[in-house]
């Protein structure tokens, strides 16, 4: 039998002083005088024997209640399990990710583990509790009750593993203390790969099902053809099961319907669905599906805007008829100069400058090249075959790139691609090993092998990419070289000019670090703001000569479509969504993972740890015996004679 009071029992020794009033006869009899002496002494000891004993008796029946009083204060108990007398820490992880969405018996599982762990957590129990994207630690059911109410969803990326840790880190170092985690979840099987659960904690997994898993997902949408009068947008659906119903796909310019259409998954799991969208105007785009399922994936925001037109200069030392056929006026405004009429005053706003077969860089050139290139611009340098080495050796250093080595005069052919530089990352649709490389007669060494996009056959470079400068080590005139010739001459320089300028995509994944570059020339104290109908933040920004690059983070939480602004005046639209990753619907099997307990039922969890934390308290009883020792002290002193 253990004590929650155990001190109290030091009351006990107070039980001395009744006993020693007892032993000590302070009554003192007053003597009196009868003439038949013999018949008062017979009479005098009977008296004294009888209440001898009913004094010792009434002395036992007292000290007995006031034994139990003293025992029921101290709260004695047996223990209902050795985890009863240890003391314990409890960490509790909610998932409150987009698939929580998900119903069951009773509703969402979120809001149904909400009410289940308000109901069942003892009032006085301490614990520490952890959503995907706040923490509540040593606290108490009340004090949380609030905040658990207006828990909601978030688009913040799970990952159980992490999870784990970070819950390992919740507990105290003592090593004494009962560690246990509580995870509810539905645990998703992408969710709980790799990890290892410790035998120094434990662990629960109480894994909620919904009821219905069928779920539809507008994953993703891009653009698939451009037109001169119109855009085909494909909107890309997925199921996680079969189904023969038809699915209604609606797109829409804020609340405008512009068109509809419908999928089905009969055959397979994803399906598709065009759209033709007449180009003139933005458009804050939304496409839309039907489904009883998750609601975060039945939606995706885009943006579709009028692209501004990338604005490339090429200083020419020679033809640069080549150029024009790539540049277009659809997309780029290009300004081609000879290298005696430069505008130094128009190089400032441009996104790319091209050196195009100089003999020489001009007097002022490079000041204007390198604040160009801190501004966040690029240049491309195509060398003659007889250089001034002095200029362009003072340009490089400037720049802070490799110089040109001496010029041999070798024919070598370009037979090396890296296919996973960002300018041929989209451009083939298999590495190709075998096909008409164009070659040059003569070229400057480049002995520095960094950031090689293309490659001669003895592994020098032919064109490089370092600090934003794309040098190229050979003229490609027709004299030197068939390189115009070749198919790498247009997504070369076309995706050159892509590189110069981040052109707003389509739409952005939120919760993940998103760079946009947007063409517009700050003054000094202004800032781009994102807003919404209800909501505004200020990103991180970073200001060059003409552009701005935006920088988002944790911000927005939320998917839609949003406004870049500078003193009310709109730049561009901007659209963002959520993950879809939560929308997969596939359930882990929890009963393989060692030091693993299972359960389905926060109910039943509350109720197993309620019951294995239990004391058999006994003061009850002590009190009962209290009172009846109290009830024969009573009887003694009023019927024994």
């Amino acid at each position: 039998m253990l004590f929650k009071n155990p001190e109290l029992l030091y009351a006990l020794f107070l039980l001395a002083i009744p006993i020693i009033v007892h032993l000590f006869q302070l009554r003192r009899f007053k003597k009196e005088q009868f003439t038949n002496v013999k018949f008062l002494k017979k009479v005098q000891l009977q008296t004294r024997k009888s209440s001898k004993i009913k004094k010792w008796l009434t002395l036992l029946a007292r000290i007995l209640a006031l034994t139990c009083i003293i025992v029921a204060f101290a709260q004695p108990y047996f223990p209902a399990s050795n985890q009863t007398l240890q003391e314990k820490e409890m960490v509790i992880y909610l998932d409150n990710s987009f698939s929580m969405q998900q119903k069951g018996k009773n509703g969402e599982l979120l809001k149904k583990s909400v009410q289940d762990l308000l109901t069942q957590i003892p009032s006085e129990n301490k614990f520490t509790l952890f959503t995907n994207n706040n923490v509540y630690k040593d606290i108490t059911i009340t004090d949380i009750k609030s905040d658990l109410q207006k828990i909601n969803y978030t688009s913040t990326p799970t990952n159980f593993k992490t999870t784990y840790l970070k819950a390992q880190n919740l507990f105290s170092k003592r090593k004494e203390v009962l560690k246990k985690f509580v995870a509810i979840s539905d645990f998703q099987q992408q969710d709980v790969k790799e990890v290892v659960f410790s035998d120094q904690i434990e662990n629960t997994a109480i894994q909620l099902v919904p009821e219905n898993s069928f779920n539809i997902s507008i994953d993703s949408v891009f653009v698939k053809e451009q037109h001169l009068d119109h855009i085909e947008l494909q909107v890309n659906v997925s199921s996680n099961s079969l189904s023969n119903q038809l699915f209604p796909v609606s797109l829409y310019n804020n609340n405008t319907l512009l068109a509809k259409s419908s999928v089905s998954f009969e055959e397979k799991n994803t399906a598709n669905a065009l759209f033709s969208i007449e180009n003139k105007e933005a458009i804050n785009g939304k496409f839309t599906v039907n489904d009883n399922s998750l609601q975060y994936d039945n939606s995706l925001y885009f943006s579709l805007q009028i692209n501004e037109k990338i604005k490339v200069t090429a200083i020419n030392g020679n033809k640069s008829e080549f150029l024009k056929k790539i540049y277009t006026n659809t997309e780029f405004d290009l300004i081609s100069v000879e290298e005696n009429q430069i505008n130094y005053n128009q190089l400032e706003n441009q996104h790319l400058i091209i050196l195009n077969e100089l003999k020489s860089i001009p007097n002022g050139l490079n000041s204007i090249l390198s604040k160009h290139i801190d501004n966040g611009g690029y240049l491309t340098i195509i060398p003659i075959e007889n250089i001034d080495q002095n200029s362009y050796r003072s340009l490089l250093n400037t720049l802070g790139v490799n110089s040109f080595g001496n010029k041999l005069e070798e024919e070598l052919k370009i037979t090396t691609i890296n296919f996973s530089h960002p300018l041929y990352k989209e451009v083939f649709n298999q590495k190709i090993k075998n096909f008409d490389y164009p070659k040059v007669n003569n070229y400057y060494a480049l002995y520095s092998t960094s950031s090689q996009i293309l490659s001669f056959n003895n592994g020098l470079p032919f064109l490089k990419e370092q600090n934003h400068v794309y040098l190229f080590s050979s003229a490609i005139n027709k004299e030197n070289s068939n390189f115009k010739n070749s198919p790498l001459i247009v997504p070369t320089f076309y995706n050159i000019a892509k590189q110069s300028i981040q052109l707003p995509k389509l739409y952005y994944v939120s919760n993940k670090t998103n760079t946009v570059e947007i063409s517009a020339v700050l003054q000094e104290d202004e800032v781009i703001k994102v807003k919404d109908s209800s909501f505004t933040f200020i990103p991180l920004q970073k200001r060059y000569s003409n552009k701005v690059e935006l920088t988002f983070v944790e911000e927005p939480k939320k998917a839609g479509n949003y406004s870049l602004n500078t003193n009310n005046e709109l730049l561009k639209n901007i659209s963002f969504n959520e993950d879809r990753k939560e929308s997969e619907l596939t359930y882990a099997d929890l009963s393989s993972y060692k030091n693993l307990k299972t359960n389905n039922s926060i109910t039943n969890f509350f109720t197993q740890e309620i019951n294995a934390n239990e004391m058999n308290l006994l003061w009850k009883w002590f009190v009962i015996f209290a009172l009846l020792f109290l009830v024969i002290e009573f009887l003694l002193l009023k019927y024994l004679k």
